[in-house]
């Protein structure tokens, strides 16, 4: 079974990751697969926009600690990869239907995205300041958040989808049914742009 699924839909391309039963927990193998797949994207000719999602009832758990921890600790052995989605420097939309659990690292790779549409029983942590982790969460991908929320963010309390509209971390909330139909009505918005409008307007 693959640990990154990909399907297109004209110009969009859909990216699901695959481990539903490690609530798609970020392992070495599915980084890898993740960053060939946003290479592709990146290079290609036909797709234009892109939508990030997860199988089954989460979108991302955040590291796979039981990996982590054969590692030695948390990302210890980590290959370096090349991974232009990760980097910023992709240069193409990339929407993020959030169907569930979207921790730690999991919230990293929202806060990467351009646009957001979320299930209402999605929820947003980040736990690393309960395993004395704090110091990469005081910058970087909360810091877009208002100060208060991004330090209440950081201090490991759990936020609700509907919160996260509410402060306009995401822009739509929907009913699950809704969720990948929403996020490829956006994407066909966005087709409708003239191609430079979408390239300067992704992480203004």
């Amino acid at each position: 079974m693959a640990v990154v699924e990909t399907e297109t839909h004209g110009q969009i391309l859909v990216v699901r990751m695959n481990r539903p039963d490690r609530l798609n927990a970020l392992n070495h193998e599915m980084r890898t697969e993740l960053s060939k797949v946003w290479n592709e994207f990146r290079h290609s000719k036909k797709l234009e926009v892109a939508i990030f999602t997860g199988a089954g009832r989460g979108f991302c758990a955040g590291e796979d600690m039981k990996e982590s921890l054969k590692d030695g600790a948390p990302g210890g052995r980590r290959p370096e990869i090349e991974d232009p989605f990760m980097a910023g420097t992709l240069e193409k939309p990339v929407i993020a239907a959030i169907n569930g659990f979207a921790m730690g690292g999991g919230f990293m790779l929202v806060e990467r995205t351009d646009l957001r549409v979320a299930v209402r029983e999605a929820v947003f942590e980040v736990s690393e300041a309960k395993r004395w982790l704090l110091g990469g969460y005081n910058h970087g991908h909360i810091a877009n958040l208002p100060y208060p929320v991004a330090m209440e963010m950081a201090l490991g309390f759990r936020f609700t989808a509907q919160r996260f509209h509410e402060i306009g971390f995401v822009n739509r909330l929907v009913d699950a049914a809704e969720l990948m139909p929403t996020a490829i009505g956006m994407a066909e918005h966005l087709l409708t742009l003239p191609p430079a409008s979408r390239v300067n307007t992704v992480h203004m």
